[in-house]
């Protein structure tokens, strides 16, 4: 009974929500002018996806660093590309966080690692994104407004970064997302581990790769950079990644490929 109560009551305030604050048609119009791999998406989708990020911006908390103004037109371009992997996985997915943080660049970041003697090693990590257990998620705007661009090279640090989110669901960034059962898992992570020791090799090879490098550094990044190519690359990638493909395509429900 208080279940059922519960979906009455969020829909009701998502229908309310979708009605007062409707991402209005020369915006939208505008976010899918500047990122072709949303326009492609077919109508039905489109609808949706213009949905889930009214949505999204109606329950995230926008915070712009070092002077950075959040407009409308920042916050609409951030929401549309991070909604495209909760197209068909809901907005319950990002239920773990809440406030996004924009720089107008890339950061630096100063980090601390300590090694197996107990010997405490500091460097500086230069960032275009973040993803924190439980937030907040950082983002520099510079790599977000060029996402239509960078798409060209299978690059798009949302959809990375709100990839590590799906990832951290579970409380553990390994690479696997929540999933419904145990042979469900067993089939990813054999998937996914077979071609993460290939793209490992490949990369110690110095070999070219379609994914980012960067990918190789462990599973959870893999995973991350795997899920960009997926959405803005997706021909490419079921080209060269078949089986990768096909396991991402079963998990966000949805073939971008297609399209």
């Amino acid at each position: 009974m208080l279940n059922r109560w519960w979906s009455t009551w969020r829909r009701l305030r998502d229908q309310r929500t979708l009605r007062r604050r409707a991402i209005p048609d020369p915006l939208w119009q505008l976010t899918l002018a500047r990122y072709p791999f949303l326009a492609r998406r077919d109508p039905v989708d489109q609808l949706r996806l213009r949905e889930l990020a009214t949505l999204f911006l109606a329950e995230k908390e926008f915070t712009g660093a070092q002077g950075l103004v959040i407009t409308d037109e920042i916050a609409v371009a951030v929401a549309a590309q991070a909604c495209l992997p909760a197209l068909r996985l809901g907005l319950v997915s990002y239920a773990t966080f809440v406030g996004i943080v924009l720089h107008p660049d890339e950061v630096v970041a100063r980090r601390e690692v300590m090694d197996d003697d107990g010997i405490v090693h500091r460097y500086d990590e230069t960032l275009s994104g973040e993803a924190m257990e439980g937030g907040p998620i950082m983002l520099s705007w510079k790599d977000v407004e060029a996402a239509g661009e960078s798409a060209g090279w299978g690059y798009n640090v949302v959809i990375h970064e709100f990839a590590h989110v799906l990832d951290m669901a579970d409380g553990i960034p390994d690479g696997m997302p929540p999933l419904p059962d145990r042979a469900a898992r067993a089939v990813w992570r054999r998937v996914i581990d077979a071609e993460y020791a290939a793209f490992c090799d490949r990369v110690d090879a110095a070999c070219d790769t379609l994914l980012d490098p960067y990918g190789a550094e462990s599973v959870d990044e893999f995973f991350a950079v795997a899920s960009e190519v997926f959405f803005v690359a997706p021909r490419e990638m079921r080209a060269e990644h078949p089986q990768l493909y096909g396991l991402l395509a079963d998990y966000y429900r949805q073939s971008p490929a297609d399209e």
